[in-house]
């Protein structure tokens, strides 16, 4: 009776040891619930820790950071978003540090040309493509200036004074991101395939690519030259944010006054511009600024613009994992249409007039 007594009392113990061991080896199939998914997801949103390798590239990093959010979703979408708009600006003006100022200026203001042109020219590119696709007036009006401008910055900077659905900003940011990720990747392949130098591609990537922080990636991968011309004409192209944002404001408000000439003035209030303020610029300027008159200080620039450099690669992972399935899905065929057209047109047009020598106006000189 005893050892009948200890035989079943060791059976019970086995069988608790290998329940123990089978929860061990399939911890993601037992949490695989709503929380489950939700720690799975946490866990994988850790990818900036690889992201932060020096090996690591722009371009791996957003990939990784697009199969996150495809693959699992991201339940913190709003929290990486607002993380990646604050480490993208604390890149910028950490890679400022390792530039010099007085090359940035001539460059910023050589560039100032192209820059004009290229604007005008998307603005109305942008507004016939929008008609002959039959794309909803916002859509294609946030389309349009996230193409000419900055991508998601403008499209961001806008959208309080055009005022449209929350559908149509999601379209067009999916639109831009999308975009931004085939440039990360096309740029510098057809860069090099067309024999472009550093200071050319620069000026072509600060050009035709939406987000700035895809800018930094392409021109990053292409040398440092082509990052020190990109960047600067880059932010210096983002500074049309706040006239074409203040333009927009006042077109809207005239026509509002012609439609509603009975309204209240809290009714016109609310097409009032809201005007950004892009201090991650003016942060850019004073960090070159304090390596260019602070010789003591270039050492310690290096190092900064060095750790910005990964931090950019950081930013990119995160704003990868933001291309959920959702905001994939809600891309239509014409948006999509409208913004690869544009985008396709302007990197041509671009293109070609870098490598006529149209726009450069002394960039090529620059040492």
């Amino acid at each position: 009776m005893a050892r009948a007594e200890r035989r079943e009392h060791a059976g019970e113990n086995v069988g608790r040891n290998r329940g123990a061991r089978r929860q061990r080896q399939r911890p993601e199939r037992l949490a695989f619930g709503r929380k489950g998914r939700c720690r799975l997801v946490e866990e994988s949103l850790d990818g900036p820790r690889i992201a932060r390798l020096p090996w690591v590239s722009s371009g791996v990093a957003l990939l990784a950071g697009v199969t996150v959010g495809l693959a699992l979703g991201n339940p913190f979408a709003k929290t990486t978003r607002a993380l990646a708009h604050k480490m993208l600006a604390l890149s910028v003006v950490g890679l400022g540090a390792g530039m010099d100022l007085r090359v940035v200026a001539r460059v910023g203001l050589e560039g100032a040309f192209a820059t004009a042109v290229g604007i005008a020219t998307c603005i109305a590119l942008g507004a016939f493509f929008t008609r002959i696709l039959r794309v909803g007036t916002n859509t294609g009006a946030l389309i349009t200036l996230g193409t000419a401008i900055c991508g998601g910055s403008a499209i961001a900077a806008v959208a309080p004074t055009l005022r449209p659905k929350d559908d149509e900003v999601t379209v067009a940011l999916a639109t831009v991101f999308l975009l931004n990720g085939v440039a990360l990747f096309a740029f510098p392949a057809i860069g090099h395939a067309v024999g472009l130098d550093e200071t050319r591609f620069g000026l072509w990537a600060a050009m035709a690519i939406h987000d700035t922080s895809s800018v930094v990636g392409a021109a990053m991968a292409y040398g440092p030259k082509a990052l020190e011309v990109a960047t600067s004409v880059k932010l210096a192209r983002a500074l049309w944010i706040v006239p074409v944002t203040i333009a927009v404001g006042m077109a809207i408000a005239r026509r509002d006054l012609r439609v509603q000439s009975a309204s209240s003035p809290e009714q016109h209030g609310v097409s009032k511009t809201t005007t950004p303020k892009p201090y991650f610029i003016l942060g850019f300027l004073l960090a070159a600024a304090l390596v260019t008159f602070a010789p003591a200080l270039r050492p310690v620039g290096h190092v900064v613009s060095s750790v910005a450099r990964q931090a950019m690669s950081v930013t990119l992972y995160l704003i990868g994992a933001g291309l959920t399935r959702p905001a994939l899905r809600a891309v239509g065929a014409r948006p999509l249409a409208l913004g690869v057209l544009l985008w396709v047109v302007m990197a041509s047009l671009s293109l070609a007039a870098v490598m006529a020598g149209l726009l450069e106006k002394g960039l090529i000189s620059v040492p």
